[in-house]
């Protein structure tokens, strides 16, 4: 046997022996997940009845729901969605396919890089003396939203950098070619081809902004409310209301460790529930998002 045929068969190995392991770590992640998921079932399945939904927190455990803890998570992540998925796809463009490469670029690409990887409650800390006590925004569903949306911002610029590097450089040379700007490169090529790596960088950000809890009790959400915020719509003109965005709030991860804190094991069933929801909600989210990427990318190969 040459010594070609050695390494071929080597490396025929080791690409097998990759598979297991990438087969085994992945099963091993499902049964995690799955796990989770039966158990919060098992304990919180009971409790999910319209009452649960549409009844506020109470001392009494049976008598107990979530309704400001879903309504003020939704509003929550709607804020933090609209303010950092715009500026995060913007500001991962303009770093890629305008900005100067010196070395003001390559410091403000090493932050963000950094920024990815600092822990939340740090956040919480800026957004408490940032939003709350300098912009005079105070304890609100615009301060949580906001906070959030610094957290994750950091994730949609990497996504959506490594998914417009990714486009083929020669879709750009070709563009350029038949007389497009850049902008027009930019917007009817270079964007709709990526558009699939940067939904997938979403999908990661606003998974994690859904089920943060320090960085919102740093800014004083509350554990226990009673009230839902302003609505939004409203019987005289404009019809539109932004009252909303200064309301008092709580989400579910905190309703979820206020359950979780207490001793009756009434309490602790219902922050099963909770969980459940919340990994539906989050679910439901990115299934939204997964549906888009897929009817992008059937777009792009038609």
């Amino acid at each position: 046997m040459t010594d070609l045929e050695k390494n071929v068969t080597r490396n025929k190995k080791l690409d097998g022996l990759f598979a297991v392991v990438g087969l085994l770590s992945t099963f091993i992640g499902m049964l995690t997940l799955a796990a989770l998921i039966v158990n919060l079932a098992i304990d919180g399945t009971a409790r999910l009845t319209l009452h649960f939904f549409t009844s506020f927190p109470s001392r009494f455990p049976a008598q107990a729901g979530i309704l400001s803890a879903w309504v003020g998570t939704t509003l929550v992540m709607v804020v933090t969605a609209l303010a950092a998925v715009p500026m995060g796809i913007a500001a991962g463009v303009y770093l890629e396919e305008y900005a100067p490469k010196n070395w003001l670029t390559v410091l403000i690409e090493i932050n963000i890089a950094n920024l990815a990887g600092v822990p939340s409650i740090v956040y919480g800390l800026m957004a408490l003396g940032l939003f709350v006590y300098q912009l005079k925004l105070g304890q609100s569903i615009l301060s949580a939203g906001l906070t959030l949306a610094l957290l994750i911002l950091p994730i949609v610029i990497v996504a959506t950098r490594e998914s417009i590097r990714a486009v083929p450089a020669s879709m750009r040379e070709a563009a350029y070619a038949l007389g497009a700007t850049k902008w027009q490169t930019t917007r009817d090529h270079v964007l709709p081809y990526s558009t699939g790596g940067i939904l997938t960088g979403v999908i990661i950000a606003l998974s994690r902004a859904i089920g943060e809890t320090a960085p919102l009790i740093t800014i004083g959400a509350l554990t226990f409310i009673a009230f839902l915020p302003d609505s939004p719509i409203t019987s005289e003109f404009p019809f539109i209301s932004f009252q909303w965005l200064m309301s008092p709030f709580t989400v579910m991860p905190i309703q979820m460790f206020n359950w979780v804190s207490r001793p009756q094991q009434e309490f602790h069933l219902n922050a099963a529930a909770t969980g459940l929801v919340l990994m539906v909600m989050t679910l439901i989210m990115n299934g939204i998002a997964i549906y888009f990427r897929y009817r992008f990318r059937k777009r792009i190969r038609w």
